[in-house]
């Protein structure tokens, strides 16, 4: 066994070239190189069973809470592979790529991203994306939530709408209001109790279901990488605009339990006027462990959040003073609890073969009330019953329990092993819809009914199977076909309103029963021992979401025979890491989406128009996305106290919409005319979006310059320029800078600083036609904030 070992400060880089197959000396090797590193491999003399509880193992390293990796794991991928690369407890870069197989899941030829939160270098108190995410390529982010409650994000032209393009989870499961009918993600979590946050893009469709965008699983922390029976963690935050944030945690590990739970509390007026908000949020976890084989995890979350929305303004009134408010009486409250019992057992660490079961459950409130009228009509005390006007409610209560079983295993094949995963998931969902309800006259947050127009009962029945399989032709080629299964059932009904006379208007029961089948294929090649070529192929799909069963007849009717939309994801890549210096991901991607949902005007027999909900066209997204980050000064293999990072990230993407039929009213003859989308281009779809930055680091302290630039882009698909109601309209281009600095002393005391948006830069990133307030949604300025922090 050759070992070409680079030691340096910021990670652990092993190589393992086999040309004796000995499970013994590969257990024993790596066990050395795991613990001893700042000993000669020659002075150590460890039982790799007390390896398996060290805080640096791979365990610890490469384990999801729910799904723990083990010794026998990695040993079965250095069987298979040619190289390895482990990545330290050390280490200090918060960017990695993804190992081919993590727990049950298999990564092998899908463009991924892990991002390692504990080296994220900028503010992740307020949840700010642009700098957690940074280092992944064409990740566009709606900033218009100072808060970081509401994360927006999206991939390749696609919404960034409370990130529901993607198919958000935590810690393995769903957290989302209803991934099928209403996937957006009302809740996300504290980014200082995330470990790490794990990307797929579009070609995570086969193992986790219905996306265009992708995946995105936020890891939290679990208590598995300290090595003590307790330990006692705190960050105290304080920054501009009355920001106040306290994280006090505790978690543990003895030889049968680990443990992790938190508490995050974080206030503050907010940057615009009428902003001010509050979050609560309390986690608890506990593993533990019956045998090698077999451990069992349970945990619970809770969030509640309440934030004041400051609404809407148009684009004069954004150059004039982006930090007004035109609406005093606009409040969100979200309450959410997720609840998880995980089991793992490993029936054969030769073979790899093990089991992954999840049961798990979401259990929220959303709630909102205010003024929602355009921002051209004033909010104010109407003179003839001098008192405001009343408020819209919209309420909906969650009720979601799902269950996932995933098994992996390898078999062999000429002498060859080969890996195969499959999985069964069952899902139920209900969603009890209050809209359009009317509220009080007041300021303050109230959610009592004065009358609950639209109320609906709304529910979802999903079961999938899946399977993929890497198969390993030889030591350098990989092919990774696979193939799900859906089978969905929607239920819809209820009142949609009451009419002139006060008579409910019910809904048409709706009942949709559909069946999927999505096929992929995936290829890896390792062109050198640290670099590969990577391809996938992927079907995905979007299912028919309830707001497009449940439109009012009297202004909109829902196509009976509407589809669900369809298409794929393809990309073409080179990726890899040479030694500590470098680190590399660029490929070139298309997507495909058709079946598109939209509106087309109808006439009735009467003369009366009317809205068709429809499938009305296609889209097609091509481009660039690359990644590369640079340690120059680490080229001579050298450990220098002085060490300089530098990324750039950056994608290029050609949205445009294929044959799009459009019927709208022609205002001049009051008649129907019929046009085409074709080439126009795909809403929030910026051409170019470039984020690069640089790290200096002298021992323990660290200093931070980030970058970001987002190209111009429109919000509608008729491309609309300019719009006196600010509600759609052309977003334009803009920069950011953002500075941070981190300062650690014995590993147990941090100090943390940081200004966002250096500059003071006035720019929008999103337009909203209704919720939280219609119009032009300004992004924070300028900010800072000072925080310390200590693990006891």
């Amino acid at each position: 066994i050759n070992f070409f070992i680079s030691k340096q400060r910021t990670s652990i880089c092993v190589k393992i070239r086999m040309k004796i197959i000995s499970f013994l000396l590969v257990f024993y090797s790596i066990t050395l190189q795991l613990y001893s590193q700042n000993e000669s491999l020659e002075s150590n003399k460890i039982d790799p069973k007390e390896n398996y509880l060290n805080k640096n193992s791979i365990e610890k390293e490469n384990s999801a809470p729910s799904e723990l990796l083990n010794i026998d794991s990695i040993i079965s991928s250095i069987i298979y592979l040619k190289e390895i690369t482990l990545v330290g407890y050390k280490s200090r870069t918060d960017i990695q790529q993804m190992p081919e197989i993590v727990g049950t899941n298999i990564y092998a030829g899908k463009k991924s991203s892990l991002v390692v939160m504990e080296n994220v270098q900028g503010n992740i108190v307020n949840n700010t994306m642009r700098q957690v995410l940074a280092k992944v390529p064409g990740i566009q982010i709606w900033e218009s939530d100072g808060s970081g409650i509401q994360i927006g994000i999206s991939t390749r032209g696609l919404s960034p709408n409370r990130s529901w393009e993607f198919n958000v989870r935590q810690n393995g499961y769903d957290i989302v209001a209803d991934p099928f009918g209403y996937p957006e993600a009302y809740y996300n979590p504290q980014m200082q109790a995330v470990q790490r946050i794990e990307i797929v893009r579009g070609q995570a469709a086969l193992q986790y279901g219905p996306q265009f965008g992708g995946m995105v699983n936020y890891i939290l922390k679990n208590g598995s990488d300290i090595d003590k029976p307790f330990q006692y963690e705190t960050q105290q935050t304080i920054g501009s605009n009355g920001l106040f944030n306290i994280y006090n945690a505790v978690g543990g590990e003895t030889k049968k339990i680990h443990y992790y739970s938190f508490f995050d509390h974080r206030n503050s007026n907010g940057w615009r006027e009428n902003s001010q908000y509050y979050t609560n949020v309390g986690y608890g976890n506990i593993t533990y462990r019956f045998n090698e084989k077999f451990s069992l995890t349970g945990e619970i979350m809770h969030s509640h959040i309440r934030s004041k929305q400051p609404g809407g303004l148009t684009d004069e009134q954004v150059k004039q003073d982006a930090q007004q408010s035109l609406r005093s009486r606009n409040w969100l409250d979200i309450k959410w609890t997720t609840a998880a019992l995980i089991g793992n057992y490993l029936f054969d660490k030769h073979s790899n073969t093990r089991l992954n079961i999840k049961v798990f459950g979401v259990f929220a409130d959303r709630g909102n009330i205010g003024y929602l009228k355009p921002i051209t009509i004033k909010d104010s005390i109407n003179p003839l019953t001098l008192q405001y006007d009343n408020r819209q409610i919209d309420q909906d209560l969650y009720t979601n329990f799902g269950s996932e079983a995933r098994f992996l295993t390898d078999y062999s094949v000429l002498k060859i092993k080969n890996t195969v995963s499959a999985g069964l998931r069952y899902y139920l969902g209900n969603t009890d819809r209050s809209r359009l309800g009317v509220g009080d006259q007041g300021i303050d947050f109230n959610m009592k009914f004065i009358q609950k127009n639209q109320d609906l009962d709304l529910t979802t029945n999903n079961a999938a199977a899946f399977v993929e399989n890497l198969i390993r032709v030889n030591n350098k080629f990989s092919v990774i076909p696979g193939v799900r299964v859906e089978h969905i059932i929607m239920n819809a009904g209820g009142r949609l309103y009451y009419n002139s006379l006060q008579e409910e208007v019910l809904i048409k029961k709706e009942k949709r029963k559909r069946n999927f089948l999505l096929a992929g294929i995936g290829t890896e090649y390792l062109l050198t021992e640290s670099t590969k070529l990577y391809s996938n192929f992927s079907q995905a799909y979007r299912p028919i979401l309830f707001y497009d069963v449940t439109v009012s007849p009297e202004t909109e009717i829902s196509d009976p025979d509407m589809k669900d939309s369809k298409g794929f994801n393809f990309d073409l890549g080179y990726r890899g890491k040479i030694e500590d210096y470098l680190l590399f991901d660029v490929s070139g991607f298309l997507l495909h989406y058709d079946n598109r949902v939209g509106i087309i005007k109808q006439q009735r027999i009467d003369g009366s128009f009317y809205n068709y909900r429809t499938n009305v066209g296609e889209s097609v997204s091509k481009g660039f996305e690359g990644m590369i980050e640079i340690s120059p000064l680490l080229f001579s293999g050298n450990r220098p106290l002085l060490n300089i990072r530098t990324f750039i990230s950056y994608s290029y993407t050609d949205a445009r919409y294929g044959n799009f039929k459009v019927i709208s009213i022609d205002d001049a003859t009051n008649s129907l005319k019929e046009s085409n989308f074709k080439n126009h281009k795909v809403e929030n779809a910026p051409k170019n979006i470039l984020r690069t930055g640089i790290t200096t680091e002298y021992k323990n302290l660290s200093i931070t310059y980030q970058f970001s630039y987002v190209d111009e882009a429109f919000t509608d698909a008729n491309n609309t320029i300019s719009d006196i109601t600010a509600q759609t309209g052309l977003i334009s281009s803009y920069s950011v800078s953002d500075l941070s600095t981190a300062l650690t002393l014995n590993n147990n005391l941090n100090f943390k600083a940081g200004i966002n948006n250096l500059f003071n830069y006035t720019y929008i990133t999103r337009r909203a036609p209704s919720i939280p307030g219609p119009g032009a949604l300004p992004s924070d300025g300028r900010s800072i904030y000072i925080s310390v922090g200590a693990k006891f």
